[in-house]
């Protein structure tokens, strides 16, 4: 049986990186795309069982490309997945053709849950997110937010700089 193929988009080449492995992992093969203009010659490329899009990419909103990839793969289940969740966005999506809606951090389980359905079984044990791992995505988001000024993030996080600084220099554990 063939695996199931899906189209990961998002700038933040970190995040696919280790959404890929961690997909790879339950027998999904996945291809990236990092921008707007790559994610739509990969969807008219080929056909995919699933699409997971990132709200923001850069200066480019997933919002505006759901029309695009809609007409590119009319059968696959788009999952929007973003870091700035609101029920606004939420609504916005569905009705621009998103199947479903996901804030993030949100585990590799439930994005294949929200993608298709609950019948599809977990093949890795489920374990939750270490803390270490949420508090370095979370400082990650804070530093894009300020485009990487670490004492601007700092007074916005109520630490130190210094304490900023060396929480950032650790490398987080990997997802399972």
């Amino acid at each position: 049986m063939k695996p199931r193929s899906l189209l990961l988009i998002d700038d933040d080449q970190d995040y696919c990186t280790v959404l890929q492995r961690a997909l790879g992992r339950r027998g999904y093969e996945v291809v990236s795309a990092n921008d707007a203009d790559s994610a739509m010659l990969q969807a008219a490329a080929r056909p995919f069982d699933g699409l997971i899009l990132d709200l923001r990419l850069g200066e480019d909103s997933g919002l505006q490309l759901l029309a695009g990839l809609r007409r590119h793969q009319a059968k696959a289940r788009i999952l929007l997945l973003t870091g700035y969740a609101s029920i606004a966005t939420a609504v916005d999506a569905i009705k621009r053709g998103a199947d479903q809606y996901l804030p993030k951090p949100a585990q590799t389980d439930a994005i294949l849950v929200a993608l298709f359905g609950p019948a599809v079984a977990p093949t890795v044990p489920i374990t939750p997110t270490h803390p270490r791992r949420l508090e370095w995505e979370h400082l990650q988001r804070v530093m894009a937010e300020y485009q990487g000024n670490v004492s601007a993030a700092a007074r916005a996080l109520g630490l130190h700089r210094r304490t900023l600084q060396r929480k950032l220099g650790r490398t987080p554990p990997d997802e399972t």
